[in-house]
């Protein structure tokens, strides 16, 4: 079982390795780490549900598999910490299930470990992913300042140096490495909090990013689809605010939208 089971703290870095493989990810299991798992042609996947929040879109991902003949499951986001795949196969536990899993006999309440003993027992699927459904677009702020909302955090790139971003990925560090808290020297991030979870595991890239000088918020999954950048923007309500962007006047209980303009005329000055 072993020599076939890959663990990754995110899905967006699954390669050549994973086909047909059993991936143990620390990803939220929305529908863009479903796909990115599928286009990978894993054997099967576990991922991490996020505390659900709006839609259900921390277990999307579940449904987007079924079709595909890929078993997947979640673990509970208050039995492992979101962002690392270590902690959900060594402490997590089973909370939702697709068909393809569940008739492996994966079922809510099991260890997560044995939940990928009988993932190890799946084929390979003979159907290709879907096309992407991950996508990035521009905010449009006042004055010169930039900003843009992305679906992962993962399409960060040197190019966001210096602007706003809202990313529709989960504020947790992976592996909890503060490197990893963002991809570019951005002056400002925003992310899901993944309701938090256990030890907080939704709120961690705040600190990491204050470290660098790097405003950052999250906000509520319950109020925005997590992996859904143009839902962040529409309808997200801050959860929580680091020192740096509470430097700048940002405070929990707005909107996403107002703190985007906030921080992008903070920008400029």
């Amino acid at each position: 079982m072993l020599d076939r089971l890959i663990v990754v703290d995110s899905v967006t870095r699954l390669g050549p390795e994973a086909q047909g493989r059993v991936v143990i990810g620390g990803s939220h299991g929305g529908v863009y780490a479903a796909y990115l798992s599928a286009k990978a042609r894993v054997a099967g996947v576990l991922l991490n549900d996020a505390g659900l929040g709006l839609d259900a879109a921390g277990i999307a991902g579940l449904d987007y598999l079924q079709p595909l003949g890929i078993p997947a499951a979640c673990c509970s986001h208050r039995s492992a910490r979101i962002g690392d795949g270590f902690d959900l196969l060594g402490r997590g536990v089973v909370s939702h299930v697709n068909g393809a899993a569940a008739r492996l006999g994966i079922e809510p309440g099991m260890w997560c470990r044995e939940a990928a003993r009988r993932l190890a027992a799946a084929p390979v699927p003979g159907v290709d992913a879907p096309d992407s459904v991950e996508s990035r677009f521009p905010i449009v702020v006042p004055g010169r300042a930039r900003a843009s909302a992305m679906d992962s955090n993962s399409l960060m790139t040197p190019d966001d140096d210096g602007t706003v971003v809202v990313t529709g990925s989960h504020g947790g560090l992976l592996g909890r490495r503060p490197e990893t808290a963002a991809r570019a020297a951005v002056f400002a991030a925003l992310y899901n909090d993944a309701d938090g979870g256990i030890d907080g595991a939704g709120f961690t890239r705040l600190p990491a990013l204050d470290a660098r000088g790097i405003a950052a918020a999250t906000y509520s999954a319950w109020t925005a689809r997590i992996g859904d950048g143009r839902s962040a923007v529409a309808t997200g309500i801050v959860s929580a605010v680091n020192a740096r962007a509470a430097a700048l006047g940002l405070r929990p209980g707005g909107t996403v939208r107002d703190a985007v303009t906030l921080l992008a005329e903070a920008s400029t000055t």
